[in-house]
């Protein structure tokens, strides 16, 4: 258009009142901005626990490293920078930065027992390369089956997932090679603690009370692992029940910039009227705070999938961009606020809603249900009728609102009925009869010319005065293949009758819309669900409805989420019995994975946040980040056991101790990484929020419930695998004694 208004003529001007791309363009910017502050935040968590600013510098590297190569990975795999990628990096910005954390925390450790660099890394990574393995390989494995799933989530759900196991790929590689050199160069014998700061001192000292105390607990409970093992199932039946009982939903209704306004007047309004309305509601919206600019567009129905209708309109209400607008301005709050102001025009009725979450996905947020003719006819009245009893059956419900149905199956036409033994007579076809109502009524296309330089076109249509009674009509002629001209009158009548406006076929099915949105603190899923109930008591037989636009994205989802949950759980457990070679040890680390559960669990239904999309790949995303800290402890406790020949106890309570201070470094440069999406604000907050408080109250819970029950498990599970292998070595004696041939006689 630039380029274009360089010839407009003098005066002559253009402006973009109604873009879709700005809430693009702002919510990528968000993501953005959350990008470096997670990235900045991680940083400051790992100064803090390191408090060496060189040791801080090998997991700051990670980041842009690992940044580009996700961006490389994306470019490989063909995905574009949107939501679901650039979430992915924001998560994987807490996630890289584990393995740098895990190996520099080993080597600054090492250095200060009096090693030197080269040495210190070598060490570091003797113990730590199995570790770092089986973290990448678990989480590689977790989002593996979420790339499979079909239809619209599917591509989502694959655009995160590869990313993540495409920056955790990269991470590994990092972290095995680039990380320990680094160390092995950079890092010097640290500042004694007592010469450090105030900060740092007081630091080390509530640190050190904590990890004594927490020793003290971890050597309390593998005492009685049983017991904690129990507690910790209880724990977990107690999550996984909580979590399936948060109400479901499929995406979040973002403020996207603009509310939809669909006006509809009674049957037969003509466009006049519907004009003034509308310009009306305009002025109405227009002067309401945080309203930008009001768009009407009068004779378009846009509950009917904007089909043409005289007595219908529509008004885009473009908001002011997010920052601009001031408290009471957000989404909800204008949307509560236009259907209250617009309701005082009673010439028409006027909904507002939020557009879809996806664009393209239905005309509006909410659901869509279509309710259909399924006994072979075509009896409007009935479907009508049916529509009715829905719609007010629904209107009862407290946990439903704005619901409306656009279908009218009464409005006022006329109908012509044509003599077709009479136009044989006569020599007219039906072809020229039909032809000539519909080029009068309406209008056709005749042919066009060249005049100025410009190509015009010609249409052929009756004057207003002359098609404005039924009589009109009859006075209408046709010419015969004759060439005399013969008034419609002669062979078609003309009568008054009813008849819908509009005719919707849904999979072949006559069709009526129903739209509507949950009332507030219910959950799509759980308007759905009522829905369902209220059509299977209210809809006769030879009726019958099905879910269109997002609604019916939402029951394709349906429990695909816990086949994948599922699934994710099953190829982690075989990637760890590989690592293992046991089939018993990973068990130690699986147990630990559901406890992340009570997190969300808690913090959902606290808050009364619907368990969407964007939650469940957040508790994907839970499986790897609980598997990690498990794996960290149970690797070095399988160490002291197996190769240390410590005892089981004591090899459990070393390598919590061991693993306290980086898993605590890990998780809480996660958890703080992952901050600025729970407190997000402006577009594709609700997005944000979902993905962020999921993993956040996740991680809170793993890293406190984690660190208390994996030594537990690991006993008991290594309790009974040494079972098993004495059981078996008794048996292969036994077997041996019994076929060993006795020794004849002399």
């Amino acid at each position: 258009m630039r380029e274009l208004a360089g010839g407009f003529p003098q005066g002559l001007t253009y402006d973009v009142p109604f873009d879709t791309t700005k809430f693009v363009s702002a919510s990528i910017h968000e993501v953005y901005k959350t990008l470096f502050e997670a990235a900045l935040l991680v940083l400051v968590v790992i100064l803090i626990f390191l408090q060496d600013w060189r040791a801080m510098l090998v997991p700051a590297t990670t980041v842009p490293v690992t940044i580009i190569g996700a961006f490389a990975a994306m470019a490989a795999l063909g995905f574009t920078v949107n939501l679901s990628t650039l979430f992915a990096i924001v998560l994987a910005i807490g996630i890289v930065v584990d393995d740098a954390i895990v190996v520099v925390e080993g080597a600054a450790h090492n250095i200060e027992r009096g090693m030197s660099g080269p040495q210190a890394a070598i060490s570091a990574m003797d113990q730590l390369f199995g570790p770092i393995i089986g973290i990448t390989l678990v989480l590689v494995s977790v989002f593996v089956p979420a790339a499979f799933l079909p239809g619209l989530t599917g591509k989502i759900y694959a655009q995160f997932a590869l990313v993540i196991a495409a920056t955790a790929l990269i991470s590994a590689i990092n972290a095995a090679t680039l990380k320990p050199t680094q160390c092995a160069l950079w890092l010097r014998r640290p500042v004694p603690p007592e010469a450090r700061n105030r900060f740092y001192r007081g630091f080390n000292a509530a640190y050190a009370k904590l990890e004594r105390g927490y020793v003290a607990l971890i050597g309390w409970l593998v005492a009685r692992s049983g017991a904690a093992a129990l507690v910790a199932v209880i724990l977990i039946g107690i999550g996984g029940y909580g979590l399936s009982r948060v109400p479901t939903g499929f995406l979040p209704i973002e403020d996207q910039g603009y509310l939809l306004a669909a006006v509809q007047l009674p049957d037969g309004a003509s466009l006049e009227r519907t004009q003034a309305v509308l310009d009306r509601a305009s002025e109405i919206a227009g002067k309401t705070p945080g309203v930008a600019q009001v768009i009407g567009i009068a004779g378009i129905s846009a509950l009917d999938n904007s089909a043409s209708l005289a007595n219908a309109g529509v008004a885009y209400v473009m908001l002011k961009d997010w920052d601009a607008r001031g408290p009471g301005e957000n989404l909800r709050s204008l949307v509560y606020g236009l259907n209250a102001s617009l309701a005082a025009i009673s010439e028409a009725r006027i909904i507002v809603l939020p557009p879809p979450p996806i664009q393209g996905i239905g005309n509006a947020a909410g659901f869509a249900m279509q309710l259909e003719l399924r006994d072979g006819s075509s009896d409007y009245a009935k479907l009508q009728a049916v529509t009715n009893a829905v719609v007010a059956n629904a209107g009862t419900q407290s946990s439903l609102q704005r619901i409306t149905a656009p279908f009218r199956s009464t409005v006022p036409q006329f109908s012509v009925e044509v003599d077709r033994v009479k136009i044989q007579t006569l020599h007219v076809s039906t072809d020229q009869v039909f032809a000539t109502l519909a080029s009068y009524l309406g209008s056709t296309y005749v042919s066009q010319f060249n005049r100025f330089g410009r190509t015009f076109q010609i249409y052929a249509q009756a004057d207003a005065p002359f098609r404005l009674l039924p009589r009109d009509i009859e006075a209408l002629t046709v010419r015969n293949q004759q060439g005399d001209m013969i008034p419609l009158g002669t062979f078609a009548k003309v009568s008054p009758a009813v008849g819908p406006s509009l005719i919707s076929l849904y999979n072949l099915y006559p069709a009526a819309t129903v739209v509507g949105l949950p009332a507030q603190g219910f959950s799509s899923g759980q308007a759905i669900a009522l829905m369902e109930q209220i059509a299977a008591k209210t809809l006769p037989p030879g009726t019958g409805y099905e879910w269109t636009a997002m609604s019916y994205q939402e029951k394709a989802v349906g429990s695909q989420i816990y086949y994948v949950f599922g699934l994710a759980m099953l190829l982690v457990y075989l990637v760890l019995a590989g690592q293992y070679e046991s089939w018993y040890a990973p068990l130690a680390i699986i147990l630990a994975v559901p406890l992340a559960l009570l997190g969300p669990m808690s913090v959902l239904t606290g808050l009364r946040i619907e368990n969407n999309l964007y939650t469940q790949i957040g508790l994907i995303l839970l499986i790897a980040l609980s598997a990690k800290n498990a794996i960290l402890i149970v690797e070095v406790a399988r160490e002291y056991y197996v190769r240390d020949r410590k005892p089981l106890l004591e090899a459990a309570i070393e390598a919590a101790r061991a693993r306290f201070r980086p898993i605590l470094m890990t998780s809480f440069a996660f958890i703080l990484g992952v901050a600025p999406l729970v407190f997000a604000t402006g577009a594709g907050a609700s997005a944000r929020k979902s993905i962020g408080i999921t993993v956040f109250s996740g991680m809170i819970a793993s890293t406190c419930l984690a660190v208390l029950f994996v030594p537990a498990f690991f006993v008991v599970v290594q309790r009974f695998e040494d079972w098993r292998a004495a059981r078996s070595r008794k048996t292969a004696d036994a077997s041996a004694q019994i076929q060993e041939p006795s020794t004849p006689a002399p």
